[in-house]
């Protein structure tokens, strides 16, 4: 099991599921239904790290006053980005996307921190980061003046 696995809550997971292969080319790997065939759990894999999806739902005894919701269900309201690293030529995964009704709401672009970057809507409005780390020119760069990136920490 991965250390750890994020979970985003949809109305309509058997929809996302479909969409998010078609789209972004993720691989289903497990899906768990009750007797009438509602789906209860479900697991995608993209390069190996593995992300669930579910239904939205509440229940006390699990989560306390917590409610897991869509951002459809929340007029577009989010709490998180999906980073995801790809590979191959990030235009032609942009097109997937778009072709399949993703909303692009970024274009591919470099970014300062040196990676190209394209970010788009799923049909219940997660947010997706697809990313590919680059060499970027001294004018991108420039476009992060000011602003210092640390990558090392210490407690």
């Amino acid at each position: 099991m991965a250390a750890l696995t994020p979970q985003l809550f949809y109305r309509d997971p058997r929809a996302a599921l479909a969409f998010l292969e078609r789209a972004f080319g993720f691989e289903t790997t497990m899906v768990v239904t009750d007797e009438a065939g509602n789906l209860g759990h479900s697991e995608m894999a993209w390069r190996g790290a593995p992300m669930s999806l579910g239904a939205e739902f509440e229940r006390a005894e699990l989560i306390g006053p917590a409610r897991m919701r869509s951002p459809a269900s929340l007029a577009g309201q989010g709490t998180q980005f999906i980073r995801v690293e790809i590979d191959g030529d990030m235009a032609a995964h942009c097109q997937r996307a778009r072709a399949a009704g993703a909303v692009i709401t970024q274009e591919p672009a470099d970014q300062f921190y040196g990676a190209r970057v394209y970010r788009a809507l799923d049909p219940e409005g997660h947010v997706w980061t697809f990313f590919q780390n680059v060499e970027v020119s001294e004018a991108v760069k420039a476009e992060g003046a000011g602003l210092t990136i640390q990558t090392s920490f210490k407690a």
